[in-house]
């Protein structure tokens, strides 16, 4: 009795050791690194959300609204000009903003800001989303040690003692707000694709005479020197086969008997 009651406990508790494994390895870990990736993460909305974006360089403030959903665009370029927006340019950055994630965070002072490329940062992105909030991301002049990194601030957050967060991207985003005023706006298909030159329509060839066949005389049987081309190798003429002409044979016919005159019976006289 005493065995099967040990034996009960063990059951017990090796399976509520394999549950605290299970939740600790599995559940716990899991839950853990999802909480981290959402603290890396640098936003939590989707690319869908945005409704308006700002970029503001040293050289331009580039506004872009989403169009309606009847517009051939996804968006529109509101300033410096107004027009359609080129929607893979303003896709990659919009994907940059959903998936990318801060590489690391760095406590820093307001007088230390200059040393990351801070005070005079090479841009500043503005995000405005369908529910009204906003944020913000500003990234820095100057890259990491390694030149893969940026250094940037999002949303300009302070931490509590009132140090300002500085937070290392992906050197992706430097790419994605250093561009050219064209390269915002939507290509134009007339510029993307070259006109043809218009050249002269070859005319059709007129009908000309068609050459007359040379016609082949004929060659006679026995050619003379004269009728034979001078390009042409005289054929030899075969010589009629004189045919044995048959002779008549003729029949000796009896020679005729000659007609001896009749004597006179009479008596001479």
């Amino acid at each position: 009795m005493k065995l099967q009651r040990t034996t009960l406990v063990l059951v017990l508790l090796a399976i509520l050791l394999g549950g605290f494994v299970y939740f600790y390895e599995f559940q716990w870990k899991s839950q853990q690194a999802e909480v981290k990736k959402k603290q890396q993460q640098l936003f939590s909305f989707k690319e869908d959300d945005v409704k308006n974006l700002k970029i503001t360089t040293p050289s331009d403030t580039i506004t872009l609204e989403r169009a309606p959903e009847s517009d051939k665009t996804k968006w529109l370029m509101k300033s410096p000009v107004m027009g359609p927006a080129n929607d893979g340019t303003v896709a990659y950055l919009l994907n940059l903003l959903e998936t990318e994630k801060s590489e690391r965070t760095l406590d820093s002072s307001a007088s230390q800001l200059s040393e990351f490329g801070l005070k005079q940062p090479q841009a500043t992105i503005d995000i405005t989303l369908n529910n009204q909030k906003t944020h913000k991301l500003v990234l820095g002049n100057k890259p990491s040690f390694n030149n893969q990194l940026v250094y940037a601030r999002k949303n300009l957050a302070t931490k509590p003692d009132g140090s300002n967060e500085v937070i290392l991207v992906s050197a992706k985003f430097e790419n994605a707000v250093k561009r050219s005023l064209s390269e915002w706006k939507a290509v134009d298909n007339q510029e993307k694709t070259p006109s043809a030159t218009p050249t002269a329509t070859p005319s059709l060839p007129t009908k000309q005479s068609t050459p007359a066949i040379p016609t082949v005389k004929p060659i006679p049987i026995n050619p003379t020197t004269e009728a034979i081309p001078n390009n042409s190798t005289p054929t030899p003429t075969p010589t009629p086969t004189p045919t044995n002409t048959p002779t008549l044979k003729t029949t000796p016919t009896a020679p005729s008997t000659p007609v001896t005159p009749a004597t006179s019976n009479s008596p001479t006289k």
